[in-house]
Order: C-alpha cells, then structure tokens, then sequence
C-alpha cells in the first residue's frame, strides 16, 4: 500500500474539522467502510461504516460549536489532528481537547481513533481558570 497524497490528506483535516462543526461530512471524507475507535475517559466505542460514525458524533455532540484550535500532520499513512471545541446548550458553555490519528485508503478517511479529554462543563472550566494557570493556551 502506497503513502497518501499529502496534499489530499491536508484537505481531508480541512474536511475533518468542517465536520466536528457541522456534525455532517462532507462527501469523500470517509469510505463507507470507516472504521472508528472513540477513548473517553471512561468509556469506548466503535463503530463501523460511515452512518454510524456520523450518528455517534451527532449522539455525543448534538449541539453545534466551533473549533477554536486546531492543527494537522501528515504521517505516512494518514494525519493526526490536535483541536478544541466549544459549544452551548441549555447548561452554558462547554469545552473539551482532542487528539485523532486517522489512516487514509484511497484519499478518503478510512479508520479513525479518537482520544478525548471529556466535556468540560462551566463549573469544571471555572475551577480550572481558578486552580490552573497554563503556559500555553
């Protein structure tokens, strides 16, 4: 099996951080055989094919919100992608950190695992502020 295109594989992170945003994916993201691997910090999930992954993302983050931060690298089979995400329900506004290493198969996303810090409600993010101070945002 050959290395991904790296220039495919950038447009596929573009592609990836669309979706954490919009909850759908855009044509090409994933094949239709997508494979997904989701570490929570108590708890693991996988799925298999394309609706399912998307259905387990609508499931854990129903609420729209935005990725504030995140950064790509190619590897020689795929990416990894660091991010944060924001968004507000009717108990204010949560955050949480992420780290996903993805495999590419025929320049599209074909396994997925995902590593989450978990959902930082207000009051977790508030005793952060308080007990915290970080070096870098």
């Amino acid at each position: 099996m050959s290395a991904p295109d790296a220039r495919r594989t950038k447009e596929l992170a573009d592609l990836f951080v669309e979706f954490l945003r919009t909850n759908s994916a855009p044509d090409g993201l994933f094949t239709d055989d997508v494979f997904l691997d989701l570490s929570l910090p108590q708890w693991r999930l996988q799925t298999t094919g394309r609706d399912d992954l998307v259905d387990v993302r609508r499931r854990s983050h129903p609420a729209l919100g935005t990725v504030p931060r995140h950064r790509a690298e190619v590897t020689g089979t795929g990416m990894v992608i660091e991010f944060e995400e924001r968004w507000e329900d009717a108990d204010g506004s949560w955050y949480c950190r992420e780290m996903v290493r993805a495999e590419v198969r025929d320049g599209s996303i074909s396994e997925v695992s995902v590593y989450c810090t978990g959902d930082w409600s207000p009051e977790v993010q508030a005793a952060h502020r308080r007990e915290v101070t970080l070096l870098r945002p």
